[in-house]
């Protein structure tokens, strides 16, 4: 998709949620066409971008794409170079390891040079772990906030908590977290004991894999019957005050 003499476009292609090992189709026919028909992808880890997509699978052979790994994110990059594929008409595919670009995941920072160059950025319909656990949550889907990881200090933990849970009663929102896997533990003993008895939490666990689990319920429940979380599997947090 190169030498159209117009500017090409940037592809945001979701990733699956579950483990690489059996990858199952996950993008409706025509998009998988569309991505699969690239020939260059900007990637969070190159390895686990060819598993998603070998699963496509591509139309030119697996060998013979251009892969680059995104640059960290608090680094300085030259996005024009990165830009220079579109700006002379090829379509570039962004993929992340899992979920969507940009959303809890690496790429915010090139999408938004592509806009700024005057890049058409489209987006493609997939998996979001955020999202899913929103809806499966049946907390306040009108009014709600993705805060990311919050400290691993369980004090300064403890504060961000407290404070959260303070703008949820105040503005009836849903405030959604996510934490390392080996942490989640440790997040679910903060929130059991930051929050209120009567705040509703929702942990939802491995969505879309085969170990998940949505399970939603006031503290003072949560606290009568702790859960054990697994160390290796990702999970989101969700309440609402």
């Amino acid at each position: 998709m190169s030498g159209s003499g117009q500017p090409g476009r940037l592809l945001l292609i979701p990733a699956p949620l579950e483990q690489a090992s059996e990858p199952r189709p996950w993008l409706c026919e025509p998009d998988r066409v569309l991505a699969a028909s690239l020939g260059r992808y900007y990637v969070e880890t190159p390895k686990t971008a060819r598993i998603w997509l070998k699963a496509l699978p591509t139309v030119q052979p697996l060998q013979s794409l251009q892969l680059r790994a995104l640059p960290p994110a608090d680094g300085l990059t030259d996005w024009a170079e990165w830009l220079a594929p579109m700006a002379q008409g090829e379509t570039v595919g962004l993929l992340s390891d899992a979920g969507c670009p940009g959303v809890a995941d690496p790429g915010a920072q090139l999408v938004a040079a592509a806009h700024a160059a005057g890049i058409e950025v489209r987006p493609l319909i997939g998996p979001s772990s955020l999202l899913l656990a929103l809806m499966a949550s049946g907390l306040n889907g009108q009014r709600f906030s993705f805060q990311g990881y919050l400290p691993v200090d369980r004090v300064e933990r403890r504060q961000a908590l407290e404070s959260l849970a303070r703008r949820s009663t105040a503005d009836r929102e849903t405030v959604m977290l996510i934490e390392t896997p080996y942490r989640n533990q440790a997040m679910v003993d903060s929130l059991l004991d930051a929050l209120p008895a009567g705040a509703r939490l929702c942990i939802a666990v491995d969505l879309t894999g085969p170990g998940e689990s949505v399970r939603c319920k006031p503290v003072a429940a949560w606290r009568r019957a702790p859960p054990a979380l697994p160390r290796k599997l990702p999970a989101v947090f969700l309440f609402l005050c």
